[in-house]
């Protein structure tokens, strides 16, 4: 969804190469934009809403053109416009908020300024750099309801920055994973953050023979918990869900049925013991957790961090 958004928000910004019958085109209307001679991208896009009146993209743009020379009630106009048209056709809504919340920035009407960006925020605006550099806003930036917004936006472009998705880092690095019984080596395994810290990705490779799987693991804001994803080249696949309690990462699976007849229950514990060393102790339940027994238990030891270790399995 997320990505969904960016593209539509680019396809806004960006000129894209389009056909277009009559005296202006699209390409001589995006020059203009983009080099901000607004009076000229003005006259275009007016001409290329006249002959594509559906194109909510030109009515966008006709309205932050429009802006660029004062012609605030047109770019208003124009902005609503493409609110309207773009619902569903690839123009987020909160984009067009945007940019009429930036226009009555630009008329001094902070009251309806903020009721449209709040409006814009709350949807998911996303550009923080904008709203930092667009000078419509100077008259605004001390005011409070303009700085909780402004946190909003900078949320919404960096979700995974909150506290919550920090949690499980103790477990990033390279380590050497051995059996917390015997010290016997049983594997390596490359943790690393992800797409913009929103994942804790795990790459396992066991000592010996070619078996290796991969979790991905994040913290659900819905659910309030957190999620992890097993995948391996036997066709394992487990899903697992829990909290950190403790310095402790706990995760459970379900009671799931299992190919074989009967059911599994999965306890499985990450304990955060320093800086340079973890347990991960799985147990297992066929019982419905009456009773249990040790699947494994390991022990990670932090090593060199050697990035070439994830790639070979990638």
């Amino acid at each position: 969804m997320r990505l969904g958004f960016g593209v539509a928000i680019l396809a806004a910004l960006l000129p894209i190469a389009t056909h277009s019958q009559g005296p202006t085109s699209a390409e001589s209307a995006d020059k203009a934009y983009t080099s901000q001679t607004w009076p000229e991208a003005e006259r275009q896009y007016s001409d290329l809403t006249k002959q594509e009146p559906e194109n909510a993209r030109y009515w966008y743009r006709l309205g932050v053109s429009a802006r660029g020379v004062k012609h605030y009630d047109s770019a208003l106009e124009a902005l609503q416009k493409a609110k309207k048209l773009g619902a569903g056709r690839g123009l987020p809504a909160f984009m067009a908020d945007y940019e009429v919340a930036t226009t009555y920035a630009a008329m001094g009407d902070s009251a309806h300024a903020l009721e449209a960006l709040k409006s814009s925020a709350n949807a998911g605006f996303m550009l923080p750099a904008r709203l930092q550099d667009d000078q419509d806003w100077n008259a605004l930036r001390t005011n409070d309801q303009f700085i909780s917004l402004a946190k909003l936006v900078k949320h919404n472009a960096a979700p995974c920055e909150d506290p919550e998705f920090k949690q499980f880092d103790f477990w990033l690095g390279d380590w050497d994973v051995a059996s917390a019984a015997d010290g016997v080596h049983r594997g390596d395994s490359h943790i690393s953050k992800e797409m913009g810290g929103c994942v804790v990705w795990e790459n396992w490779t066991s000592a010996g023979n070619p078996y290796f799987g991969k979790s991905y693991n994040t913290w659900n804001p819905n659910l309030k918990r957190w999620e992890q994803y097993w995948v391996d080249t036997s066709a394992g696949v487990m899903f697992f869900h829990g909290e950190l309690k403790n310095k402790i990462m706990d995760y459970w699976t379900d009671d799931v049925p299992q190919t074989n007849g009967g059911t599994l229950l999965r306890h499985l514990q990450f304990f955060n013991l320093g800086p340079d060393k973890v347990r991960q102790f799985s147990q297992g339940s066929k019982d419905g957790g009456k009773s249990w027994y040790t699947e494994y238990d390991f022990i990670y030891t932090r090593v060199a961090a050697n990035p070439a270790s994830a790639a070979l399995r990638q």
